[in-house]
């Protein structure tokens, strides 16, 4: 049986082993082989076969024998990141709980080590804390050798294998993880965490030890742009071979309602994983499609999101259609304008209402790119090489030269309004007046009111392919980053709050197609549309 997930059960559940599990282990040859006997040594926490020993499944197994059996010449060990990405419910807490005591009082451990697991929030990371404390009580001989501290989430060792290490529950909210030297640490659920900040200190904390090993394991992340899938994407170059991943993946042309697909990727279904349960949940991912893409992210591993789209990126890149730059000038347009302060993305979207062509710019401090980069899992370096991205001197925003760039705009285009939202808008207002620029500047406001016409004219224009934006790469991610909420009254608007990155520019098209339904067009000129008739 595979290992099981976490949750801490009274002792009294539990049948505790008078001979502890020292005596198998110890007697292993190799590393590997003594890292897979502890494992196995461990008892099962809760369920139906507490009590009884772990058992590692074929997939962890592998896993385990590829990250501690490739060692060098001198014994050490080659990896020293591990990712494993699997479906939901495969038993991965269990194995990272069982990892994590390997270091802290088993075979692995050093003298006065520092493990640490990690995760996107307390809630999360208390997880395998629970585990390895109901797991230290069932086992005598581990119990009155630690201190486990329930409030702060800590285990200390006092004697024996491990004398002096330390386990710490860290997560990703907490902004603790500064001054470390982890000889081991996990992160579960990266694909949940917000940003890379927590991982970055932890990865950057592992050159204090020689040997020290960081483990991921982790459902898929729902787009490119999360680090966790920049992490893997790179992985599987194979270009640094002290990283490993393992993958548990349903194809992208499998049949998602195969139950050979299901087994294939989910080596713990019909063991502890239910079938039945199982069956249930595909039945109501062919009812619900809001349910369809959280079945297919969490279940089969799917790099999609799990969250319904506002506009779903097929629809979205169906009207990618280029623009023509001179059909464009000359043309009444709107525009709006989503300001940010101090580091963050600024962004200008045109939207010319007489043919649904899209025209976006956006902004970031040219300094601080490359942890941005790095941060975020991004391309803005990228980005900004190629046109896409325009950078402001210095670490702060710089509206001034926003501002000149709209006044090179609105020479060029004919700008009937620029919307905007009230945000920082006195200081832009008073650097334009010092650079002499006026501009047709439009409150907008974002509430719902305000949001919810704009919200059912993109909707209703990019199902009916009556917009064209040329593909832009940066518009593209921040449309596929809509989170909408909606009021009583079911009007609509984007949330910020609730959105998985930024979102700037669909913000900013939003305020200029609303713009745009404010001010009815002007009626052309029946000489225009006809030519002028002569009477002979």
């Amino acid at each position: 049986m595979g290992l099981r997930g976490a949750g801490a059960r009274k002792r009294s559940t539990v049948k505790a082993t008078k001979k502890g599990v020292h005596a198998s282990w110890k007697r292993k040859r190799t590393p590997v082989a003594r890292v897979i006997a502890f494992l196995e040594s461990l008892p099962i926490t809760k369920g139906i076969r507490a009590g009884k020993k772990m058992r590692l499944l074929p997939g962890q197994r592998k896993f385990v024998e590829d990250v501690y059996g490739r060692v060098s010449k001198d014994g050490r060990r080659k990896i020293r990141i591990a990712i494993k990405r699997e479906p939901r419910g495969n038993g991965k807490t269990g194995l990272l709980a069982g990892l994590a005591l390997c270091h802290l009082l088993g075979p692995e451990c050093e003298p006065r080590g520092e493990i640490y697991s990690a995760a996107y929030n307390k809630l999360q990371a208390a997880l395998i804390f629970a585990e390895m404390k109901a797991i230290i009580e069932a086992v005598p001989d581990f119990e009155h050798r630690c201190n486990l501290q329930r409030y702060g989430k800590v285990i200390e060792v006092l004697s024996g294998d491990g004398a002096g290490s330390v386990y710490e529950s860290l997560s990703a909210d907490d902004k603790r993880a500064h001054g470390l030297a982890p000889s081991f640490w996990v992160f579960d659920e990266f694909a949940q965490a917000p940003n890379a900040d927590l991982l970055d200190n932890l990865r950057t904390a592992m050159g204090k030890r020689s040997q020290a090993l960081g483990v991921i394991i982790s459902t898929q992340a729902a787009n490119d742009q999360h680090p966790l899938s920049q992490m893997i994407d790179d992985a599987k170059l194979g270009v640094d071979p002290s990283v490993y991943l393992q993958l548990a993946v349903a194809p992208d042309d499998a049949d998602i309602f195969d139950e050979e697909t299901w087994f294939a990727c989910n080596e713990a279904l019909g063991k502890f994983l239910d079938l039945n349960e199982f069956r249930s949940q595909a039945a109501q991912a062919k009812r619900l499609p809001s349910f369809r893409a959280k079945f297919e992210n969490l279940r089969l591993n799917k790099r999609i999101d799990a969250n319904v789209q506002f506009i779903s990126d097929a629809d979205w890149m169906a009207c990618a259609a280029p623009l023509d730059m001179a059909e464009l000038v000359g043309r009444p347009c709107h525009a709006g304008l989503d300001l940010s302060q101090t580091t963050d993305m600024s962004a200008l979207v045109l939207y010319w209402p007489h043919n649904g062509a899209v025209l976006p710019f956006f902004w970031l401090p040219d300094e601080g790119l490359l942890d941005r980069d790095r941060k975020e899992g991004g391309h803005y370096r990228r980005w900004r090489d190629a046109g896409l991205l325009e950078t402001t001197p210095g670490k702060a925003i710089n509206f001034k030269a926003i501002i000149r760039r709209l006044a090179e705009i609105n020479a060029e285009y004919q700008l009937v309004a620029v919307a905007y939202d009230r945000a920082f808008i006195k200081t832009f207002n008073a650097q334009c007046a010092e650079e002499g620029i006026e501009l047709p500047m439009e409150e907008f406001g974002q509430g719902f009111v305000s949001m919810a016409q704009p919200v059912q004219l993109l909707e209703a224009a990019v199902l009916d392919r009556r917009i064209h934006h040329g593909g832009h790469p940066i518009l593209r991610w921040q449309i596929s980053n809509i989170a909408i909420e909606m009021d009583p009254a079911g009007n609509r608007k984007p949330s910020k709050r609730r959105a998985v990155g930024h979102i700037d520019g669909a913000v900013s098209l939003l305020m200029a197609m609303g713009s745009a339904s404010r001010t009815p067009p002007k009626r052309r000129s029946v000489y225009e549309e006809r030519g002028i008739l002569t009477i002979e």
